[in-house]
This record gives C-alpha cells, structure tokens and sequence, in this order.
C-alpha cells in the first residue's frame, strides 16, 4: 500500500456522521490509542506513545468534529466532499504540527512551505502522502458512505407496502 493510503480519515469522518455524539467521539479515538500502542510496542518495538503523534490525534479529533457539521441525510457528493474535505485537514493539521516539532523545517514562512510541499529529505515529497491522503479519504469516504445510503434505500423499499391490503368487510355486511 502507498504510504498515508488509508481507511482511517473515512472511518472518523463517518464516525462524526452516523455515531451518536459520544461514540462519536469515544470509539474511533479509542481504537486510533489501542492501535498505536499495539503497533508501536509489538511491531515497531519503540515507546508506545511519543508527543509526536499529537498533530495525528489532534487531526483526527478534527475530521471526527467535521462529520458531526453535516447531516446524514445529505446527497452523496456532498458527504464525499466532506471526507476529503477532511482528508486536507489531515494533511494541514500534521504537516504544521510536523514543521512545528521537527528541527529539520526552518521556524519561518519557507519552513512551513517546505513541511507542506516537499518535506524533509530521505522522505518521499509531502505532496506524495497529501496526494495519497485525498485519494484514500475520497474512495474510502464515497464506498461508507455508498453503503449507508444503500442501506437506507433497502430498508425504505422492506418497508414499503409491497401489496395492498384487502379491505375488511364490515361486520354486517351481506355476502
């Protein structure tokens, strides 16, 4: 997979959307803590938490606050619009942080152009991972979001009335 291609922007932004506000919040922060710590003991074998991934949590926290500002019910271009929309925050929110925590970025206007276009050197450009970032957020965000609104029309075709009911005859009527 390419690097930054990932569900997670997605799962938050429609976390905001479809959760009830305190799962909203609790369930995608719980699991984005649980794998961190999982994934930084037991694979990468460094400390489970580093101040570093602040800019991340913070990002996320954002993305979560931005699918709680639309509504559910909105057209599919405009819920996919918002999960890229998120995506970019993402991508702003880190690479400020970024700029602001590394000693690699020049603590002035062409050090923070630096961290949001070509980054630091031995990385790939960070234009690669924005470009990566949209694209994940944007196909992961339209197939949740595609499938919510599946759902939403199965269930409005199970509750239609499928036949009409036959009137019940009166009690004393004739036959």
């Amino acid at each position: 997979m390419p690097e930054n291609f990932s569900a997670a922007y997605a799962i938050a932004f429609c976390a905001g959307l479809y959760l009830p506000k305190r799962l909203a919040w609790w369930i995608p922060m719980a699991a984005l803590l649980a794998t961190d710590l999982l994934i930084n003991v037991w694979f990468y074998h460094v400390q489970a938490f580093h101040i570093s991934m602040l800019g991340n949590y913070a990002a996320f926290a954002a993305i979560i606050w931005l699918g709680t500002k639309f509504h559910a019910t909105g057209s599919w271009l405009k819920l996919l619009s918002g999960g890229i929309l998120g995506a970019i925050l993402f991508y702003l929110v880190t690479n400020f942080a970024a700029w602001l925590q590394l000693p690699e970025y020049p603590k002035n206007l062409a050090g923070l152009i630096q961290a949001l276009t070509v980054g630091t050197p031995g990385w790939p450009h960070t234009w690669e991972f924005f470009r990566n970032t949209l694209l994940s957020g944007g196909l992961f965000t339209g197939f949740f979001v595609g499938a919510m609104k599946l759902e939403e029309k199965l269930e409005a075709k199970e509750e239609a009335p499928t036949e009409a009911e036959p009137d019940e005859q009166p009690e004393n009527a004739n036959p």
